[in-house]
């Protein structure tokens, strides 16, 4: 500090505004008051603020700038992200192609131009401001750090209002030492309201998706993507490297995907976010899916299951080894029903070990492994790993490969209850994949003991139900008449509060569920198509995702838009 003071005041003295021997004066002054010189200086009212901004510049050779005077457009101030501006007092001015122009109180710090490079991947080009104005600057176009009232920056107040549903203030707090310090910032309260409002509202994952002119943000409830008024586009950068903080990515990094989790409150509890970044034409775009983890506890009722389903399904769960499948598209809910049956059959009896990519739920008393591509860690070294370490059953996350395939059918036929996932359309088809992979047809037969496809639909809202009679082209599509009609309740939403007028509200599954019996085996050894299989598996009497479906409109659960939407592919 004192060679850093001697130098300025030399510059002052050089510069003509100050005398050399008032400054041999103060100087001996403050080194027995243990102050800074120039500090003393501005005190004393020797010189001036602006002089010692002028001294620091020339020192340099680096320009004055004048920030309240300037009117620095939203994207240049987009640049730096608001925590990074607070962090290091920087002030975005202009940019040019690669060359970012930034305003500091010191341009002798090294450390933090150097930092302010690497973090913005861009050449910095110094200008130099005084303390007072970065901090007017920083207020004025980041928010203001407190002092009591309504949302400082009055541009993300309406955002804030209408994210949040009522007013939300920034609150400040006093120190010990009666210094006033920073509460939530404005930036972070706007973040903060997105999330909670999702939560509130039921959301399944939210979307921020960069467009050219706007900074798109969705939320999916009961499977529904709906579109909230975003904040404005020059908060873009400032949100994501916000959320980029929260998960633990980096924050420099814009050009490859980046995925990470975030733990946070709302509404009272304690919510995990799984977060995945990737890089777009116009920006990073951010989903977070939000791991509901009371879903995992949800008994097989909860999940759709009629009884005689559930009693199928529990048997097919309780068998002390083979495999067990459950298939469907991404978001059908195949992980939910995993997880649930876990909790089914978890006891202390049982070791249970999971091979995920990710881990996307931490579960008591079951051991979890996270596939890691980055050191090898794969779905088949870690099962190799796994069974030896005794397990009496096992979950795979997917069979995406004959590798996993492989080990996976061997654990099934070494005392092993295995479960994992498929991407297939329906039950049967999940043997037809397991052999186009490359296992052995007689590994598929011998192994494999129950196969199920299921979809997600959403229930009727119990507030707003009202009977109805479904069109005649609805009745046609899902193969109904007024005969075997008599008994059914259909029902229809009208659309309330509760079910934010959409007429539904929560989701639950519809299911296909194939048992291999002696026949069926005999048909997967000898190759036959998946139509002839799922010829087999309908005399058995397996209901198809339709079928099951229709089921559930007629018992007023939900509707058949519902149902047709989610089997337009089953072709029964």
């Amino acid at each position: 500090m004192a060679e850093k003071d001697d130098y300025l005041a030399d510059i002052l003295v050089d510069l003509g505004f100050v005398a050399a021997d008032k400054v041999a004066e103060l100087r001996v002054e403050a080194r027995a008051a243990g102050v800074g010189l120039v500090d003393l200086m501005v005190a004393n009212k020797v010189v001036r603020p602006e002089h010692v901004t002028q001294a620091k510049a020339a020192h340099f050779g680096a320009e004055v700038v004048n920030l309240a005077e300037l009117k620095i457009a939203d994207d240049v101030i987009a640049t730096i992200p608001r925590h990074i501006a607070r962090k290091y007092r920087a002030i975005p001015v202009f940019k040019h192609d690669n060359v970012v122009t930034v305003a500091l109180t010191d341009p002798s710090d090294l450390d933090t131009v150097d930092s302010l490079a690497h973090l913005l991947r861009a050449e910095i080009d110094l200008r130099v401001a005084s303390e007072a104005d970065i901090e007017g600057a920083l207020n004025r176009y980041y928010g203001e750090r407190g002092g009591g009232g309504a949302v400082a920056d009055p541009r993300l107040k309406e955002v804030i209002e209408d994210l949040t549903r009522e007013h939300v203030e920034v609150e400040t707090a006093s120190a010990e030492d009666g210094a006033v310090v920073e509460a939530d910032a404005p930036l972070i309260k706007l973040v903060n309201s997105i999330i909670t409002e999702a939560f509130k509202m039921r959301a399944s994952d939210i979307h921020l998706e960069p467009l050219s002119k706007t900074f798109r943000v969705r939320y999916r409830v009961d499977g529904v993507l709906h579109e909230i008024k975003p904040p404005p586009k020059r908060l873009q950068a400032s949100i994501v490297s916000r959320l980029k903080i929260q998960s633990n990515m980096s924050i420099s990094e814009h050009r490859i995907p980046q995925d990470g989790r975030i733990q946070t409150s709302a509404g009272g509890k304690l919510i995990d976010l799984r977060v995945s970044c990737l890089p777009t034409n116009h920006g990073e775009s951010i989903v977070m899916r939000i791991l509901d983890k009371e879903g995992l506890r949800l008994g097989l009722p909860e999940l759709g299951f009629f009884t005689d389903d559930q009693q199928t399904f529990e048997r097919l769960i309780g068998l002390p080894d083979g495999i067990l499948l459950v298939t469907g598209p991404t978001g059908s809910g195949k992980t939910t029903t995993l997880y649930s049956c876990l909790h089914f059959i978890n006891r202390p009896d049982r070791k249970i070990i999971t091979v995920e990519d990710p881990v996307e739920y931490l579960l008591s008393g079951i051991n979890q492994v996270q596939v890691s591509e980055a050191v090898g860690l794969t779905f088949a070294m870690a099962l190799r790993a796994i069974l030896r370490q005794a397990p009496n059953v096992i979950m795979i996350g997917e069979i995406r490969d004959l590798e996993t395939a492989s080990i996976a059918i061997n654990a099934s036929l070494t005392g092993h209850l295995v479960f994992s996932t498929l991407h297939t359309n329906d039950a049967p088809s999940a043997v037809t994949r397991l052999i186009d992979i490359g296992v052995k047809p007689f590994l598929v037969a011998s192994s494999t003991r129950g196969l199920m496809a299921q979809r997600l639909v959403r229930k009727v809202c119990k507030q707003c139900a009202q009977p109805y009679v479904p069109t005649d082209a609805e009745m046609r599509t899902l193969g109904l008449d007024a005969v075997n009609t008599q008994a059914a309740t259909f029902l229809r939403g009208k659309g309330c509060s509760n079910c934010s007028n959409t007429g539904y509200r929560g989701r639950f599954g519809i299911f296909e569920v194939f048992v291999i019996d002696d026949d069926a085996r005999k048909l997967i050894y000898e190759k036959v198509s998946s139509s002839v299989l799922r010829a087999r598996a309908r005399e058995m009497g397996m209901r198809t995702l339709r079928e099951d479906g229709i089921r559930k409109v007629t018992a007023g659960l939900t509707t058949p838009d519902e149902v047709i939407r989610a089997t337009v592919g089953d072709v029964d």
